[in-house]
């Protein structure tokens, strides 16, 4: 009954003090198009990304920008021929001009991607854009994007805007797991809490992030974050403690098109990273599963515990917490264009996030942890010690 009680009062808590992160409306703020439209260098690093190219690349080249905008891919080391299909596609759709360069094997302390773009700024250097878009290379744009995110950090003055790509949501564990994945960031960091001037919270989506070139200088991205596995959201920390001021929302027109159709395919995504977002820390796991398992496990436990041992208190703070939960998960699944019946089984879906955090501390420790595309990566602090 108690432990019971403590889930409802940490619900309670969610609901009404974290920055109202439940809700979806978080989208690109009030603009107006600028007199004069600056000129932009999209940056896509892309390792082994020929499957899903042809249904992202032509959306970027395609858009409808009234300024100076061209794009440069960064082929990192694929195997499987990206850098030619990009130049193909390039010349099949035509649009805005593309470059496409390799940077090589990235050196001791960097991630492949932050190696791929800081080579593609290193790039782009060369036209002196007074903006970046960094974007990867399985999100698809509509025409007007870059348009409305430009328009948007200008009217606003942000120095970063990035927008939570839609990701697919398709496949019965993409259902299960992708809508969860996005609510369970937006509870980590509330996006009303990253836009607003003064506070602390900072994060990004590194699916899009429009940066401006100066604020980049300034934060000394993406050098200062070299090593971070979770790239996004270390870079709008940099960018607000130099003191640029960032911007996070849902996407309604930018959509990852990379399936997962299976659950290993989701396990593997949440679990090369989820220990470096805990500082690779064993007590700060430990807290995070108990923590998991008191905010989402203890609802439906308490509820049929309660009733099947004739407790009505406990099974009624259960109900109560796990209804609070699900009222919830409404708003995000709606997003997502999933029916609400699904809401009840966040307790399930939220078990499986228990499993594969586990996991990825598990597969930390034997030297197999943040593994991605072939590569495998310290933790910072081992970096440095070897540096």
């Amino acid at each position: 009954m108690w432990t019971a009680a403590v889930s409802l009062a940490a619900w309670l808590w969610l609901l009404l003090c974290q920055g109202f992160f439940w809700r979806t409306d978080v989208r690109l703020p009030p603009r107006r198009e600028p007199g004069e439209w600056p000129s932009v260098c999209v940056v896509v690093p892309a390792r082994d990304e020929a499957s899903v190219l042809p249904a992202s690349l032509p959306s970027l080249l395609a858009q409808d920008y009234p300024g100076r905008a061209e794009v440069f891919l960064v082929d990192d080391g694929s195997s499987d021929g990206t850098g030619e299909l990009a130049r193909e596609l390039a010349r099949r759709h035509g649009g805005l001009p593309l470059t496409v360069g390799s940077p090589g094997e990235p050196p001791a302390g960097w991630t492949g991607k932050l190696w791929a773009v800081r080579h593609g700024i290193g790039l782009a250097r060369a036209r002196a854009p007074e903006y970046l878009l960094l974007t990867d290379a399985d999100i698809a744009h509509a025409p007007d994007s870059l348009r409305q995110l430009v328009a948007a950090a200008r009217t606003g003055g942000f120095d970063v805007v990035s927008q939570m790509a839609r990701l697919r949501a398709e496949s019965l564990w993409e259902r299960l797991i992708v809508p969860a994945f996005v609510y369970f960031f937006a509870q980590l960091y509330p996006f009303r809490r990253i836009g607003r001037p003064g506070a602390r919270t900072a994060a990004a989506a590194g699916g899009c992030v429009l940066l401006r070139t100066d604020a980049a200088e300034r934060a000394r991205i993406p050098d200062a974050v070299r090593h971070a596995v979770i790239d996004d959201v270390a870079l709008a920390r940099a960018v607000k403690k130099s003191g640029g001021r960032i911007w996070l929302g849902l996407a309604d027109r930018v959509d990852s098109v990379r399936p997962y159709p299976r659950l290993h395919d989701l396990w593997r995504m949440v679990s090369r990273s989820a220990y470096a977002q805990l500082r690779h820390s064993p007590l700060v796991l430990v807290g995070t599963v108990l923590g998991l398992a008191l905010v989402y496990l203890v609802p439906p436990f308490a509820l049929l515990a309660g009733l099947l041992l004739g407790d009505v208190t406990a099974a009624a703070l259960g109900g109560l917490a796990w209804l609070v939960m699900t009222g919830t998960y409404v708003p995000m699944l709606r997003y997502y264009r999933r029916p609400p019946w699904l809401a009840p089984l966040l307790p399930f879906t939220a078990f499986l996030y228990l499993l594969m955090t586990v996991d990825s501390a598990v597969q930390h420790y034997r030297g197999r942890g943040a593994a991605w595309k072939g590569r495998t990566y310290a933790r910072p602090d081992a970096v440095a010690d070897e540096g």
